[in-house]
């Protein structure tokens, strides 16, 4: 289980205030207006901003102050980072060894990972002949390769068009279920994604401010702050 107590961070004039359980397994999406905390509440969880109080555990284990390799975390941005120059196995493999040296055990994961998100027959290709979509399985098999057990994407979907919106939510569903990985999702089209996460969490002014099932979005009695960010009117 994914544990966040009491942790606050001040960036700016912002203030973030975070408390969360999540459990093994299971996927959250995360929603709200812009500068909510969204990005924010990833990356503490990552380790790329370190909190001033405040504690992060998982399975008992505090990795609050653990440097990002150092945690069993693994993080897919919007941006995936691919280099121009190398193919997509060398691209893939560099979430093994930054050196791409890879033993036969490495060459073996990075093949699973490659058929995991169905681009094994790109493995020679370079990514400036790939779909957006295509990268963005690239970006995720980098992620999946590190075998790390909890998963944050920031805005994955972004830059796709809906039915490679609806494609990639697939996928990961299958990769969820599969390897029972625990997902942090940041996601701007959350009626996309209601029928595969387990639950959305709704930010604003720094702090989680409801949290919601996917059958709740269907509903008439949302809070009036996820009604007007829903662009719908509360009952």
């Amino acid at each position: 289980m994914l544990e966040l107590v009491g942790l606050r961070a001040q960036l700016g004039q912002t203030r973030f205030d975070f408390s969360l359980s999540v459990a093994d397994g299971e996927w959250v999406a995360i929603i709200g207006p812009s500068g909510a905390g969204k990005s924010t509440l990833l990356n503490l969880i990552a380790g790329f901003v370190t909190p001033h109080a405040g504690q992060i555990t998982v399975d008992g284990r505090d990795i609050t102050r653990l440097q990002p390799a150092d945690r069993p975390v693994s993080s897919l941005f919007q941006e995936h980072n691919l280099f121009a120059h190398l193919t997509v196995a060398e691209n893939v493999g560099l979430g093994l060894d930054p050196g791409l040296r890879l033993d036969q055990a490495a060459r073996k994961r990075l093949a699973e990972a490659l058929e995991a998100v169905n681009i094994a027959e790109l493995a020679h290709s370079r990514p400036g002949t790939l779909s957006g979509g295509e990268r963005q399985r690239v970006g995720l098999a980098r992620v999946l390769v590190r075998e790390r057990p909890i998963l944050t994407l920031d805005e994955p979907l972004g830059q796709l068009d809906p039915a490679l919106r609806h494609d990639m939510l697939d996928l990961i569903g299958t990769i969820n279920r599969e390897r029972r990985l625990t997902i942090l999702m940041v996601i701007h089209t959350p009626e996309e994604a209601a029928a595969h996460v387990d639950r959305f969490l709704y930010l604003a002014n720094g702090k989680i401010a409801a949290t919601l099932g996917p059958s709740d979005l269907q509903g008439s009695d949302l809070p009036e702050a996820v009604a007007r960010y829903l662009g719908r009117r509360s009952a």
